[in-house]
């Protein structure tokens, strides 16, 4: 029950306030929203109710969910050869554009939000640059294997103080993290401190794949981490830190979205609704709602630069022919549409089946 409940948090909330952001966003320019719903209701599978002119629903598929207003050609293909004050198509192009955004806008107020909140109540993490090993992982998960890491391999323990790495003197840790990142699968001779005896060993880092100003390179990893500092900041120093961290989590999916395209990486790279129910369980098992809420957080990330991606059928798509329509000072043929609308709704539904797969490779 646990990881159900946490997956409906997980997706729940980023996309609730998606589609709120949506719905007021319409509102605040006049545009009719006919439906507004958290999940698809295919078949009609679903609960419902209508309030004035709106009808309000859960659907039973919780993988999304959307808010339709009058006068936009959307997944169910509805149009009309009139137009009406109150429709989407009726609007200006900046209105246009403000009401398709307005869902990314508030998945990354979300985001930016929890974000802040968590760093203002804990305060912001800065490393101890001294070469003593806080933590160890015992186990690492690398392109989902689990092995024995490096650092426990060679029987390093907490407190542990990196003295030196093949005849180099190691003074910091920004020292150390540099030298078993540059040689990934490359043996080296630690030598380490334990309450004043000296103790060595060979080890290996083991690689993954990391970007590193933009490009996807392999480091070398050994499964330590340091000891930080907990700095506590004020609250507008924390908001700045939210919209910083949400910013880097941004660069991050379109570094993986470019790496995608070179081949740098591949599609059984990506999850779906199976395995996130798997991932928002086990977080919150092992982290409590703390670690669930950040989770919430980076994926209400991912579905908003996602959703405005200039892919038809997604927001970013509808921006664009508003864009498009607004310098030709006219509308598309409703036939183009008709045709950008299906292509989205291939698209898209490939793309699902696809991550649906990988994630019953990833379960099994």
């Amino acid at each position: 029950m646990i990881y159900f409940l946490s997956f409906f948090v997980v997706i729940g909330l980023p996309v609730f306030l998606h589609e709120l952001g949506h719905f007021l966003a319409a509102r605040s320019v006049g545009i009719k929203v006919e439906k507004f719903y958290v999940g698809f209701n295919f078949f009609g599978l679903g609960l419902k109710k209508k309030y004035k002119d709106t009808e309000y629903g859960i659907g039973l598929f919780p993988m999304g969910g959307y808010v339709k207003v009058a006068g936009i050609l959307d997944e169910s293909f509805d149009s009309s050869s009139k137009k009406y004050d109150y429709e989407f198509r009726s609007k200006n192009t900046l209105q246009k554009v403000w009401f398709l955004s307005a869902g990314v806008i508030m998945n990354f107020l979300l985001s930016s939000v929890i974000f802040s909140v968590f760093i203002f109540n804990d305060g912001y993490p800065e490393i101890i640059n001294e070469p003593i090993i806080n933590e160890i992982s015992s186990e690492l998960n690398i392109e989902n294997e689990v092995i024995l890491s490096p650092a426990a391999a060679a029987g390093l323990i907490k407190d542990d103080k990196i003295i030196m790495i093949n005849n180099n003197y190691i003074s910091t840790w920004n020292q150390l993290s540099n030298i078993i990142h540059d040689n990934p699968n490359k043996e080296l001779t630690l030598v380490w401190d334990r309450n004043g005896e000296t103790l060595t060993s060979s080890i290996t880092p083991i690689p993954v794949k990391q970007f590193i100003d933009g490009d996807l390179k392999n480091i070398g990893i050994l499964g330590i981490s340091p000891y930080y500092n907990m700095n506590q900041v004020s609250l507008f120093e924390a908001i700045n830190k939210g919209i910083q961290k949400t910013i880097s989590l941004l660069k991050q999916i379109l570094f993986s979205l470019k790496a995608l395209v070179s081949g740098g990486v591949s599609f059984q790279d990506f999850f779906g609704p199976l395995y996130l129910v798997k991932m928002a369980g086990e977080t919150t098992e092992a982290g409590g709602i703390k670690s669930l809420l950040l989770l919430t957080a980076m994926i209400s990330v991912n579905l908003g630069l996602i959703n405005i991606l200039p892919i038809p059928g997604l927001d970013g798509g509808h921006v664009f022919i508003a864009l498009i329509e607004g310098i030709i000072r006219r509308e598309l043929p409703l036939q183009i549409k008709y045709a950008i609308q299906f292509i989205g709704f291939v698209l898209i539904m490939s793309l699902f089946v696809l991550v649906i797969y990988n994630d019953i490779n990833h379960l099994m």
